[in-house]
């Protein structure tokens, strides 16, 4: 089956600008992720990959660019997720293809030999989690519910019946490659039907029809560190799919989104929040609580304190995610003028006036 355009694929133009990728990416991943459709798990994990290889190409500028220009041979022909570059060209093109030019080329000129090509990396794998503003202050442990490839029970990754083995390629003899003349030269290229091998299944896996993994759910304890930014990723090796006849396995990508507080907001590591100041308070000075990640503190306000006057708690902001330090707390002074004043407060309003009004 044919590629869908990437654009089309995030319903986006091709003028899109990288926020407005980013954009549509976020709302087609949460709407096609396979845990928030458990009813129709293949057809959305399908669409939710499709989402993703759109977003990793159109979200570089540089594979951008080359998709723009030549289309999808422009980034490699082709996608799974966690691609990266080189690693999954050289996956697209193992066994046949692009690898076979250069067993045909070189091959035999330095009488070297590819080893089997059935060994493949597992895919990498991307998951959303959302974690309140403390959790991204102090640090926090998550369980999630992974949907991923792993090795099969049955075959132990094998792809063979148990009681079976695997059996020498008819085709290339148990070496692995095949000998073919074109013109004055001898060339050796990979065997096309072991794939390099050099044995065959002659009786699959019933459980995993061969292919040595499975779908399965798992649940996994991840530990977000203290500090981490809305919209971060966050890597976590070795918790992708399993990896294709023995292949290493993938990784996990985090993409956390850190909900937004009521009282404080983030600017770097030192976190921000407005504390209302009576009148009588600021003119005269006092001695107020102030909330802080930690529960409430006193802090003292001198006699004459104006509205948006700056007061900061040294040490009670957040840890730095690579350990240099710990951000501070900045507290924003708002004078509050009275709106609703009582006969008494009024003419002492009124006296203090006229006492401005002769000392002025």
């Amino acid at each position: 089956m044919a590629k869908r355009d990437y654009y089309e694929v995030l319903g986006v133009s091709r003028e899109a600008s990288a926020e407005e990728i980013k954009r549509a990416y976020r709302k087609l991943a949460v709407q096609y992720h396979p845990d928030k459709n458990p009813h129709n798990h293949k057809e959305t994990e399908e669409k939710f990959k499709e989402v993703s290889e759109s977003y990793e190409v159109l979200s570089d500028s540089q594979k951008r660019a080359a998709y723009d220009q030549f289309g999808h041979s422009g980034v490699g022909g082709g996608f799974e997720t966690g691609f990266s570059g080189f690693e999954t060209f050289a996956r697209e093109f193992t066994g046949t293809g692009f690898g076979d030019i250069f067993d045909n080329l070189f091959g035999n000129i330095f009488g070297g030999r590819r080893e089997g090509t059935g060994k493949r990396r597992g895919s990498d794998l991307q998951y959303s989690v959302e974690i309140s503003f403390e959790e991204a202050a102090f640090g926090t442990e998550k369980i999630i519910n992974l949907s991923r490839y792993d090795s099969c029970p049955e075959c132990k990754g094998e792809g063979i019946e148990p009681g079976t083995r695997r059996v020498s390629c008819p085709d290339c003899g148990g070496r692995g490659e095949v000998r073919v003349t074109q013109g004055f030269f001898n060339l050796t290229r990979t065997c096309p039907r072991c794939r390099g091998e050099g044995s065959i299944i002659q009786t699959p896996c019933s459980k995993c029809r061969g292919e040595g993994r499975i779908q399965d759910t798992h649940k996994i304890k991840v530990k977000i560190p203290a500090g981490v930014q809305n919209e971060s990723q966050l890597r976590v090796a070795g918790e992708g799919e399993t990896g294709i006849k023995g292949g290493r396995r993938g990784d996990l990508y985090l993409l956390i989104y850190v909900q937004p507080h009521k009282i404080f907001r983030r600017e770097g590591n030192n976190i921000v929040c407005e504390v209302p100041l009576s009148f009588s308070q600021a003119a005269l000075g006092a001695e107020i609580e102030v909330p802080t990640l930690k529960g409430k503190v006193k802090i003292k306000i001198p006699p004459g304190t104006q509205s948006h006057k700056i007061f900061r708690l040294r040490g009670k902001g957040i840890k730095d995610i690579q350990g240099y330090g710990q951000g501070d707390e900045i507290i924003k002074i708002v004078v509050q003028t009275p709106t609703h004043l009582n006969s008494e407060q009024k003419k002492l309003l009124q006296r203090f006036r006229e006492i401005e009004k002769k000392s002025s």
